[in-house]
């Protein structure tokens, strides 16, 4: 099942980028939700191979899940695998400069099930997808307005020379 959202944001590329692939500050956010993250790699510096053990609750359950950075093109894509309990799941994230001080932001989530239970389980979602898709939708577009706001207070500068 694919899911696919559009935004565009009042801010330079970079300055997008930036936030998008500040680290530190994504894991304070998702820890703040709840969300257990353990790093797994020894990567200094951002890029693929990034790898993450995350644990949540869904549903009453907690569930696992172990992600990765798959590929990284700055300051246009970036691409992340996750495998959760017979589900593969891809994201990427595409960046399009409008103009210098605009940019559009792509978002693709693709879900693949790899077990009988569940491709059934997939299967049933199927019929709600209209409104899974306005919940992606609506992520997507309070991730827009959070890097946004980001860009705004500077924090998200990229560093000299990048």
């Amino acid at each position: 099942m694919k899911f696919t959202a559009r935004e565009d944001i009042e801010a330079p590329i970079e300055a997008v980028f930036a936030a998008m692939t500040d680290i530190a500050a994504l894991e304070l956010v998702a820890m703040r939700r709840g969300v257990q993250l353990r790093r797994l790699d020894a990567l200094k510096a951002l890029g693929p191979g990034m790898s993450w053990e995350v644990g949540f609750r869904y549903r009453g359950k907690t569930r696992q899940m172990v992600g990765k950075i798959a590929s990284l093109e700055a300051p246009e894509r970036l691409v992340f695998e996750a495998s959760a309990q017979g589900y593969e799941v891809t994201m990427s994230i595409t960046l399009l400069a409008l103009s210098r001080k605009r940019t559009r932001i792509e978002a693709e989530m693709e879900v693949r099930p790899r077990s009988v239970s569940a491709r059934l389980l997939l299967q049933s979602a199927r019929l709600g997808r209209p409104a899974l898709q306005r919940r992606y939708a609506d992520r997507i577009h309070l991730m827009a307005l959070g890097l946004e706001e980001r860009a705004a207070r500077g924090i998200a500068q990229p560093a000299a020379g990048a």
